[in-house]
């Protein structure tokens, strides 16, 4: 493993907006006699670039006319942490050591030995905007036709991911009206309609999946400004859930419907009607004050996993459901989840020594194939 190329690539901030620097550098360091390389503007992302960034790109080495493209993405989440090792110099420490410039080191490695073997017929395709909504993927398959595998690299501990979980994300906004906080019964909290909200959507029975499990959600984004003594008359965020097969429809129809003064989906007290036994319950005040807007998301996938390989299934999700150019997937990779985005985000060198060889047993297999 080529320890100080690992380290310049870790030297770059390549948080999302900022990939052109790093997309410039590689474009200039990983080129090889054998390889020819293309360049994509990712003009989608152009609203979340910092000024004097530069347009990011995707960037597409190519060895002869691909069949097998190893990809992954050229982004980090914030903040930017630089890279350290270990004292006994095993372990890399810093943001994208795991995900995913680890994963960008492993692959480059696996296509140089390739190609000192004289194998053709790969390329590495290294996308930017991953980790905020693919827009790379997006802009990738609409300007290639793709191939016919596709070898994601995301940190699967090297196991090959059998399905990985859905993604929905929502706009959630509840309007109040603004009052001093010592006479809250002539105000409504927007807060109070949130806290509502998040009580109902913990109590709904999402179904759980064979495969994947139990579906989760998680908030973000959450503003609400104002003063400590006055009931805040709005409150934004995003709520972003992680789908399975058996719960990815039923999540689109719960937000959809539990929203506004005509929900279907109805969380208010028990009241009966007309005298008679039939009980039904009303629109909840935090539902008439609050409306949603859906912002996409992947559905649950299942990938392929080759023979002599582990597998198992995991809950995160990846470029790999947006690039439709690809008629075979693979998840595989070095490093793990679990540190993924944190502060402590690491890899160790062995680690990723296994994963170059298991991109090379991955080519071979299947270009070994009839």
């Amino acid at each position: 493993m080529n320890r100080e190329l690992f380290l310049e690539i870790l030297n770059i901030d390549s948080t999302s907006g900022r990939e052109r620097r790093l997309a410039d550098f590689l474009a200039e360091r990983l080129m090889t006699p054998g390889c020819r390389l293309e360049r994509f503007d990712v003009e989608s992302m152009s609203g979340d670039v910092p000024a004097g960034e530069g347009v990011p790109q995707n960037l597409l080495f190519s060895w002869g006319e691909p069949e097998v493209v190893f990809c992954t993405h050229l982004d980090t989440v914030p903040p930017y942490i630089p890279p350290t090792v270990s004292s006994d110099g095993t372990t890399v420490y810093g943001r994208g050591t795991c995900d995913a410039k680890g994963q960008i080191m492993a692959m480059y490695e696996a296509c140089l030995a390739l190609e000192s073997k004289g194998c053709t017929g790969f390329g590495l395709l290294l996308l930017a905007g991953e980790e905020t909504g693919s827009f790379g993927a997006k802009a990738f398959r609409e300007a290639h036709p793709g191939a016919e595998w596709l070898v994601v690299g995301e940190p699967t501990d090297n196991c090959m991911a059998s399905a990985s979980k859905g993604t929905k994300a929502f706009e959630v906004t509840f309007t109040g009206k603004a009052f001093h906080s010592g006479y809250p019964q002539y105000g409504s909290s927007a807060v109070e309609h949130f806290n509502g909200f998040m009580n109902a959507l913990r109590s709904i029975g999402f179904l759980k999946d064979e495969v994947l499990g139990e579906t989760t959600f998680n908030v973000g984004r959450l503003v609400s400004d104002n003063p400590q003594n006055i009931l805040s008359d709005r409150l934004t965020c995003r709520v972003y859930f992680r789908t399975t097969f058996e719960s990815d429809e039923m999540v689109g129809n719960v937000m959809k419907n539990m929203a506004g003064p005509d929900a279907r989906l109805r969380f208010g007290r028990s009241h009966v009607q007309d005298g008679s036994d039939v009980v039904a319950r009303e629109v909840a005040p935090w539902q008439k004050a609050m409306s949603v807007v859906a912002l996409g998301g992947d559905t649950p996938t299942r990938y392929e996993v080759l023979e002599g390989f582990p597998s198992k299934p995991v809950a995160f999700g990846s470029d790999a459901p947006q690039l439709t150019n690809f008629r075979h997937k693979i998840l595989c990779g070095p490093g793990s989840i679990l540190v993924a985005h944190r502060d402590e985000e690491y890899i160790s060198l062995a680690d990723l020594d296994a994963a170059v060889e298991n991109y090379i047993r991955i080519y071979e297999n299947i270009i070994g194939r009839p």
